[in-house]
Order: structure tokens, then sequence, then C-alpha cells
């Protein structure tokens, strides 16, 4: 497997994509009946969604959905999208562009887990030493004895560094931390999730993407080819990250499949208790330094801590910089998508350690504030 990792660094560092965004900003339309009724049984969408008429029909007030509107025209916001019971509410702009997750990234990972898990194939519990998991500078006897369960929660007391950017500041030094205790935002802790993934399940994660979700959920705008692994060109890690770029409609499918429990037609994509076990609350908000918002789970954000009204219990958020967010409401049966187009150029550039050029984004505390504003009279 860490030939694999080679040859695809080499592949990487010669990486040029030149795919443009051509975004546009009109406001999609909605279409649908009256007579549905906005606790109608969730469904599932098909080939293409369905769309509410107004989105009353839906259980959202014209108003509150104007306002959310309204309120993304000064963000960096390139498109979003509003769910309930399985057809579009509300959607602006170009839903169907496809761009960089950034860190949402790790949501899908954890949902391509919970199939392996169940099966025994992957054993949470199992530590890097016993895997035989070591990096360039070297694992240090305490780190080795992390979890894969520790790597999950960003509790893996691992501070080697990472092999792409994202990490958060200030990590602790080596060797400081049992792993398990402390919350630490660590790229290293999720680049060696996906490398354990492939390595335990003989399968890549865009191939086991592809063939457990992408194409059982129908995603309209898929491109396996804009999926890769991205990481510095030097050589600090041996373990890369996993990227995709996916559109916000993909994105909204993954979605509806979390909030239906895993399950898609006739057919349970993620175990059921896997999609409980994975966006349970594992670390409070109040273990993670600087979080305004949210607790996390196993790769999911939980934004739960300052959210307590009943629409928001058992509510998930995948978070990805620059304002890349799906944000799962089970409560209600709600999906809530968020984007903010970066070119691939940009995002490779950024991977590789090309520029120190950062952009503009929309935070996950402004997003769930317009979250808070569609919902406060819902029915």
């Amino acid at each position: 497997m860490e030939t694999v990792h080679q040859e695809r660094r080499a592949v990487l560092r010669a990486l040029t994509l030149a795919v443009p965004l051509g975004m546009t900003l009109p406001l999609a339309g909605c279409g649908g009946s009256d007579a549905e009724a906005a606790t109608a049984p969730s469904m599932l969408p098909g080939t293409t969604w369905e769309r509410y008429a107004k989105p009353e029909d839906a259980g959202f007030s014209s108003a509150s959905v104007k306002a959310f509107e309204t309120a993304l025209y000064p963000l960096e916001t390139t498109s979003a999208m509003i769910v309930r019971n399985g057809k579009i509410a509300y959607s602006y702009s170009n839903i169907d562009d496809v761009a960089y997750l950034a860190s949402a990234r790790k949501s899908i990972v954890s949902m391509l887990y919970g199939k392996y898990v169940a099966n025994g194939t992957i054993n949470l519990d199992a530590t890097l030493g016993s895997l035989g998991i070591d990096d360039n500078a070297g694992l240090l006897p305490i780190e080795k004895t992390a979890r894969i369960r520790d790597l999950l929660t960003a509790r893996s007391g691992v501070y080697h560094p990472a092999g792409s950017p994202g990490s958060a500041a200030g990590i602790p030094e080596r060797g400081t931390v049992t792993p398990g205790t402390k919350f630490i935002y660590n790229n290293w802790d999720f680049n060696v999730v996906g490398f354990l993934f492939e390595k335990l399940t003989g399968r890549t994660i865009f191939d086991a993407f592809k063939t457990d979700l992408a194409d059982p959920l129908g995603f309209e705008d898929y491109d396996a080819s804009r999926q890769r692994m991205l990481g510095f060109k030097t050589n600090v890690s041996r373990y890369l990250a996993y990227h995709f770029f996916l559109s916000g409609r993909d994105m909204a499918r993954l979605g509806v499949l979390m909030a239906n429990g895993g399950r898609w037609n006739d057919t349970q994509l993620v175990p059921a208790d896997w999609v409980a076990q994975s966006t349970q609350l594992r670390v409070p908000r109040s273990d993670i330094a600087g979080e305004a918002d949210n607790g996390y789970g196993y790769l999911w954000w939980i934004p739960t801590a300052t959210r307590t009204s009943a629409d928001w219990r058992n509510a998930f958020l995948a978070n990805g910089n620059y304002g890349q967010f799906i944000l799962v409401l089970p409560a209600i049966n709600t999906v809530i998508v968020h984007r903010r187009s970066v070119s691939d150029e940009f995002a490779v550039a950024r991977n590789l350690g090309d520029t120190p050029v950062n952009k503009a984004g929309v935070s996950s505390t402004d997003f769930l504030k317009l979250v808070d504003g569609v919902l406060k009279d819902h029915v």
C-alpha cells in the first residue's frame, strides 16, 4: 500500500487541472403540489430531484426562506439547498457545480467505514502499533498505542507532521499527550484513517465511494477522474489526503441517506447502527479549543452544544474549509447544503503547498445562524 501512495504522490506532483467554475447566481424556481403536507413521509430522489411548489409545502415560510436567500448575498456562497422529506424546498444558484469539498471529505470517509466496522473487517480498538503504522520521522511508542477510534475523534495524541495542510495551530509537543484524551484537529489522524481503510479492506477510498455510495445513490454529476489524493510535495509524511470534488445536489443525496438511517430504497448502504454511532457526541464542545458551536463524533461535527431545541436533536454536520457544509437534521427530516466553491487549480495548489494564499469563506458559525433563521417558524 505504501508503494501505491508513493506512485500517487508522483502523479499529484505533476498534477494540473483546468476546469473552470463558470459560476452564475440565478435563483432556482420550485415546482410541486400544494396538496403535499409538510409532514409527508420521506421520499428519496430518483434520477432527478423533485421540488415543492412553494416553501410552505415543505413546512417552511416563504418569508424565512427569502430572508435566508438575502443573507447569502453578501457572503462568499456559491450555491445552497434546503431539502425536506427527500424533496427540494429551496435551491440557490448552480447546485450542479462540481467543486472541492475540503474537510467535508472526512464525513464521507466515516460513512465508508460503516459496513466494514459492522462486518469486523475494521476493528476500532486496533492500535497503530498492531497495524504496523509508522511514518517518516518515526512514531513514538506512546503514539503507537493510539486506536483507530482515537483517530476518528481527532484524539490520537500523534503529532507527527501531516502530509497535507489544514491542521489546527498550537499542536502539542510529541509524546506529551496520552492517546484518547485530547482533541486536536490534526490532518495526520484523518489521512491515516483513509490509509487504514485501504489497508484493511483492500479497496481504494475512491473505488469504494463509487460502488458503495455514488452509484447506488444515483449521483447526477459524479466524475471519478476528479477525485484525487493530495498533499505536500515535500516528503513530510507518507500519508496524504483523500479529496472529493462533488456537486451540491450530490452532497445532498449523501445527507438524505444519513437522514434515512443509511438506507436507500431496499438497500442498507450504511449500517443504521453506524449512522447512530458515528454521529453520536464523543467530544464535547468544551474540549475543542476555539469552537463556538460544535462537538465531534466519528469525523462528523455535532452542532447541538448551543442548539437544544427538538429540531436539532441528533443533528450532525460535514464541515469543510471555505464553507462546504452538509447539515443533517434527522428530527425534522431536513438536509441543508451550502457551498463556497474554489477552483480546482487553487485547491490543488494549496494542497501541494504551492501557494500561501488563502481565500475568504463562510464559517460554520455563520452557516448555522442562517439555518436558525429558516427553522424559526417551520412546521
